[in-house]
């Protein structure tokens, strides 16, 4: 503990940063990146759901089947949550900047990182409860007597599909969010 001040005190004298200070703007950086890639992730999981439309004609122009994303309150959850989700992370960018400049901040780290797992939890059930909707679009169930409704409406299941991707990598962003976040709040 006192070869630890001694050293902390001789840097200081000599104007240089401590050596740990360079890691924690170095995982701070990564933070704010992170924060920006979850943050596109998010966003554009939320829009190309929230977009999702498709009409298959009849036989006649009066009876049509419709397929969009607010039929299903499973994937009505999926938007509002990525859309919560964005919201957060757009307000987090700030402090993550913060973190940047101040690079020995911790208690507003200890309150990101708790905040960011209540939205990691969040974003990982819209994307479970929404990857289950889109399966039982693609392959049906027998047993529940439920046909799959993907070999009708292509251009449906291929964007409510493609919006989990970005939704699942932005779960794995958040985890890495997290593990910089509880790296830099050890290495005090």
């Amino acid at each position: 503990m006192k070869a630890e001040q001694v050293n902390d005190q001789v840097h200081e004298a000599a104007g240089e940063a401590h050596p740990r200070n360079g890691v924690n703007i170095g995982l701070s950086i990564l933070d704010l990146f992170f924060r920006i890639g979850a943050v596109v992730g998010t966003l554009g999981s939320a829009l190309a759901m929230g977009t999702t439309d498709q009409t298959l004609p009849f036989i006649t122009q009066f009876f049509q089947f419709r397929a969009q994303y607010h039929d299903l309150p499973t994937l009505t959850f999926f938007v509002i949550a990525n859309a919560i989700v964005c919201g957060y992370l757009v307000l987090s960018l700030p402090i993550s900047l913060y973190h940047i400049i101040r690079s020995k901040a911790r208690i507003s780290r200890v309150i990101l990182v708790i905040f960011d797992t209540v939205m990691l939890a969040l974003v990982t059930a819209g994307a479970s409860a929404a990857a289950a909707i889109v399966y039982l679009a693609h392959k049906g169930n027998g047993n529940a007597n439920w046909s799959a409704i993907c070999q009708q409406f292509n251009s449906f299941c291929e964007r409510i599909s493609g919006s989990l991707i970005g939704s699942f990598g932005s779960t794995v962003l958040f985890i890495l969010i997290i593990t910089t976040a509880a790296i830099a709040i050890s290495r005090r």
